[in-house]
């Protein structure tokens, strides 16, 4: 709050600096459009959206409406400019980047770059926080994610209407949330757990753990309790997929091949690829206890290696893997993609623009002593590590970024507005993370 305080204090300083700046300045100084502009310092160098900026710099001009500032392509509202200096306003989800300033012909970009702080607000979807079985509205349900030490369930996704489903290996099935929170049985008899085709509770599942999705909104459930590979229609009719080679504990859906993937989570585990007619091909072995899987818009595969405590990549066709993130080394350190820890990473999703997702807990016995308890964020382009929610810190807390807390996050899912859902595993429930 003290913090929160005096950057607002600093704000209201800068603007009587700009505003009088201004006045004094409109007096005597005229903007030379045939010399060069500069910018020599950003004041503050990080914020999220509606953050104002002091820029500080030469040859600016009095006229706002002359003045043009960018950062990455997204216009800054200008709200006040003197000779040498002007106050801007940073859009929403404008990201990180260098600011440029443009007046006339003349630009000039700002030597550091402003630092753009997402605000993102951990909420809870549906769960009442205890394990056990029922139908309702937000936390009126309930989940059994961690009835068993041994559950180790990941399944989490959404679909283009918004709707969640989760593999709720407890309850033997497959439920669904809708994007009020809602939650119904999709597929699968709570009740009951085993093997059986069929339209909604009429299915049996044993027990349920990976999940992922189609272009066509088809779900497909990895069962390691039957050893398949099940899919599930959009009205809840499950039937047989694909009988696994090795039990099966993730799977992953291909948009560019069409062709469905799973892997089991032992030493050595491999990675299987099942094509829409129903031929499986091992086409990745020797993997120690791979966890989870998600496929790029090229058709590269990203793997969380559980037992090396890293995420590789495997190029699409060759099937050549590499580590993208991760030093190898259990613990919990945000930072470039070599020097990051991750500690038995888990759960994983990728966004439309390849930006990759972890849950970062999947340690046996719901693992409140693993130094990892957030969802981390890998960047596509530099596979730069951050934590985008969450912390080291166990707990139940809904909040903002670090703040929130989760207990074994195993799961993690995104849709296409950006949002994120977590199957929080200790918490019996299911948490959204909204950006802005």
């Amino acid at each position: 709050m003290k913090k929160y305080i005096n950057a607002c204090l600093f704000i209201v300083a800068v603007l009587v600096v700009v505003t009088t700046g201004c006045k004094k300045e409109e007096e005597g100084f005229t903007h030379d459009a045939s010399a060069p502009i500069t910018i020599d310092q950003l004041l503050p160098e990080k914020g999220s959206g509606g953050t104002e900026i002091l820029i500080n710099g030469s040859n600016f001009t009095t006229d706002t409406s002359q003045v043009k500032v960018t950062l990455n392509g997204k216009q800054l509202k200008v709200i006040g400019v003197n000779g040498k200096q002007m106050m801007v306003v940073v859009p929403k989800k404008a990201g990180s980047g260098v600011i440029t300033v443009t007046i006339g012909s003349k630009s000039a970009t700002s030597k550091t770059a402003f630092t753009y702080e997402y605000m993102r607000t951990v909420t809870t979807l549906a769960g009442s926080g205890v394990a056990g079985f029922a139908n309702g509205q937000g936390t009126d349900a309930k989940f059994s994610f961690s009835g068993e030490s041994w559950y180790r369930c990941s399944g989490i996704v959404v679909d283009d209407n918004l709707n969640v489903y989760v593999t709720d290996v407890g309850n033997h099935c497959i439920r669904k949330i809708d994007k009020d929170g809602n939650v119904t049985t999709f597929a699968g008899n709570p009740s009951s757990g085993g093997y059986q085709d069929g339209k909604g509770t009429a299915a049996k599942f044993s027990i349920p753990y990976g999940l992922t999705i189609d272009d066509k909104g088809n779900l497909y459930s990895a069962d390691p309790g039957n050893w398949d590979i099940r899919k599930i229609t959009p009205d809840g009719t499950a039937t047989i997929f694909a009988w696994a080679n090795q039990e099966p504990w993730s799977v992953a859906f291909d948009k560019k091949s069409g062709n469905v993937f799973y892997t089991s989570c032992n030493s050595p585990g491999n990675v299987y690829q099942v094509t829409t007619t129903g031929v499986t091909t091992q086409v990745i072995s020797g993997l120690n206890y791979p966890s989870s899987m998600a496929f790029d818009n090229a058709g590269n595969l990203f793997v969380t290696i559980h037992g090396d405590h890293v995420i590789k990549k495997f190029l699409a066709g060759s099937w050549t893997g590499s580590i993208v993130a991760g030093s190898g080394v259990a613990g919990y350190l945000d930072g470039s993609a070599k020097s990051a820890k991750f500690s038995l990473p888990w759960g994983m999703s990728i966004d439309a623009t390849n930006n990759l997702y972890i849950a970062g807990n999947g340690a046996g016995g719901g693992g409140l002593s693993n130094p990892d308890q957030s969802i981390r964020y890998i960047d596509a382009a530099s596979y730069e590590v951050s934590t985008f929610a969450g912390s080291g810190t166990s707990g139940n807390v809904n909040g903002i970024g670090k703040s929130a807390a989760f207990s074994a996050p195993a799961g993690v899912t995104v849709d296409k507005n950006g949002t994120v859902y977590v199957l929080d595993r200790n918490n019996n429930c299911v948490r959204k993370i909204v950006s802005e």
